[in-house]
């Protein structure tokens, strides 16, 4: 069975992961350590949540080199990701994870009864000696893939509102929201992949099936 690392510490990544693909791909977990880089200011977020993949992409590598545990454990492919939430009044804006429930409040109001873009940016990483690539390359293969949806969300009163925020379904989440959790009640995906909307490309999914035969 193909081996597959998902560098990252989210648990919905993982679980769909494991959910969709796990049958045939066996996937592994591990936060990076490298902090992660902020979103450089002035370009559209479709950029921004590329270029910050990008450099979670690089991370990894670094970390997969140093990491004895990793050097023993030979993995076919690795997985890094990013999200982002496009503000709906601008198009080089996006919404972050909330500091607390007051700013979680703050986004839910912005984004009731409006629709607005969801980026995720996904980065297969392939090592020097993957079938894939003949294994004879010197240097680990990044390739990127982004994918954006859609996501609509009815109008929210002060009880929806009340609801999610002492649901603490917010921490964590940009937007401060879980389309797979609480909010699922009051949003729905009307443009694009759901998948997309928990963080990973539609796109880089599709490539990972073709590359990592079942």
């Amino acid at each position: 069975m193909r081996r597959v690392l998902l560098a990252s510490q989210s648990e919905r990544r993982f679980s769909w992961l494991k959910e969709n693909l796990g049958e045939d791909i066996e996937f592994y977990s591990s936060a990076l350590i490298s902090p992660e880089s902020k979103p450089p200011q002035g370009f559209e977020v479709s950029e921004q949540v590329e270029r910050v993949c990008q450099s979670k992409a690089e991370n990894a590598i670094i970390e997969h080199k140093l990491s004895e545990y990793q050097r023993k454990a030979h993995y076919d492919a690795i997985l890094v990701a990013d999200t982002m939430i496009e503000d709906p009044d601008d198009h080089k804006s996006s919404f972050g994870k909330p500091i607390d429930g007051l700013s979680a409040a703050g986004m839910l109001i912005r984004l009731a009864g409006r629709k607005h873009k969801v980026w995720s940016s996904t980065s297969i990483l392939l090592p020097p000696d993957s079938n894939e690539r003949g294994g004879d390359n010197a240097k680990w293969n990044i390739s990127n893939y982004t994918s954006f949806a859609t996501v609509e969300f009815s109008d929210l009163g002060a009880d929806e509102i009340f609801e999610l925020i002492s649901s603490e379904s917010w921490k964590g989440k940009a937007g401060g929201y879980d389309l797979a959790g609480l909010a699922g009640k009051f949003c729905r995906v009307v443009e694009g992949e759901e998948v997309t909307v928990l963080g990973l490309s539609d796109l880089a999914i599709d490539r990972l099936v073709q590359i990592i035969p079942r």
